[in-house]
């Protein structure tokens, strides 16, 4: 094989990776427990969208006693908290890979 056939199929490999890193950054995965109560939608990298929490969940003896603006909040304080965890674990990943790959090495959804 020689050496332009070569740097052909390198260009069709990256070029389907980062076709499929995008498939994977728009597809959404949901996760759900207690029946439905709590629904997690992550993406298909693993990265946490949203999170919905029935008033069931808060108080499953009363739910009529959960106000809409208390789950909401509850909600928007799981989102934040999860996506600044996902957010460290990203960067912590990406300084420990940034010692094993050599530079100039550009790895599709690793970076």
């Amino acid at each position: 094989m020689n050496l332009a056939n070569m740097m052909k199929q390198a260009q069709q490999v990256q070029k389907r990776l980062q076709d499929a890193q995008k498939d994977l950054a728009e597809t959404e995965i949901t996760g759900q427990s207690a029946n439905g109560a709590i629904t997690v939608v992550c993406d298909g990298h693993g990265k946490f969208k949203s999170i919905k929490i029935s008033k069931e969940a808060v108080n499953a003896e009363n739910p009529s006693s959960v106000e809409d603006e208390t789950v909401e909040i509850l909600e928007d304080l799981i989102t934040s908290a999860m996506n600044q965890a996902v957010s460290d674990a990203q960067k912590k990943m990406q300084d420990k890979m940034k010692g094993i790959v050599p530079a100039g090495i550009n790895i599709p959804g690793l970076f």
